[in-house]
């Protein structure tokens, strides 16, 4: 009797996977048909998601998987046109056209950030978590495209991946490195334990007429003047260049 119910209960799991692939096949055939009608139509495959998830946003999912799959080289246009229709699906669109694996994650989040730079934190968040090994140029690329918002790409991302803390200095003083000093400043707030490979690693992104303002922020801060100043010239700084400092 147990042996019996154990199978019909398997069986009753089975027909509802199956039933979900085949709700799942429909719906990926019908945005696809959709789709087809659309481009024949002569509208653009932008227009054509815009379209769709203007109607039915909780597609987004089937409806960019469909379009990737058929059209990848327009993984621009389809990546605008999900963004133009739902701008609060930014974190599903960048996610999405990541695991298409149609481009560079770093291209993608440029495209998304571009497009809604009001959602620039939660696109870094989402395109570091499925592709954390390009984590540098995820967060170069976002700062140079929103600028604006660089405390927050950088506070957050150290934040969440503190392992990752001279990479992401790094990224961010290459992409701004006129901000070089307020950036050692964020980190330094956030991680003043990591003074030393901080400013040394600041200094060594930089150019010499920045070496001054990073130490100086990382003194501003309460860290002890002799010791910044050595962390500088570990990074490549020379007593030159840090003399006014003295002064």
């Amino acid at each position: 009797m147990k042996k019996l119910i154990i199978l019909l209960m398997l069986a009753g799991i089975s027909s509802t996977v199956v039933a979900k692939d085949v709700a799942e096949y429909k719906h990926e055939r019908l945005i696809a048909k959709i789709l087809n009608q659309q481009v024949k139509k002569q509208r653009t495959i932008q227009s054509s998601v815009h379209a769709i998830l203007s109607r039915y946003p909780e597609k987004v999912d089937v409806v960019m998987a469909v379009a990737f799959a058929r059209y990848p080289e327009k993984y621009r246009e389809i990546m605008l046109g999900a963004l133009s229709a739902q701008p609060v699906l930014a974190c599903d669109v960048i996610q999405n056209s990541i695991k298409a694996k149609v481009a560079p994650s770093s291209e993608l989040v440029e495209i998304a950030i571009t497009a809604e730079p009001a959602y620039a934190q939660e696109i870094v968040n989402t395109a570091v978590k499925f592709n954390p090994s390009e984590i540098e140029n995820i967060v170069r690329v976002a700062i140079r495209t929103e600028p604006y918002d660089v405390s927050n790409i950088v506070n957050n991302t150290v934040s969440n991946y503190p392992s990752q803390i001279l990479n992401i200095l790094t990224a961010a003083i290459t992409a701004i490195p006129e901000q070089a000093s307020n950036i050692v400043k964020d980190i330094l707030a956030l991680f003043p334990g990591e003074a030393d490979r901080v400013i040394a690693t600041a200094v060594n992104q930089s150019t010499d007429n920045h070496n001054n303002a990073i130490v100086k922020a990382a003194i501003d801060l309460g860290f002890d003047r002799d010791s910044a100043i050595a962390a500088a010239i570990a990074g490549g700084a020379t007593q030159e260049t840090l003399a006014k400092l003295n002064n």
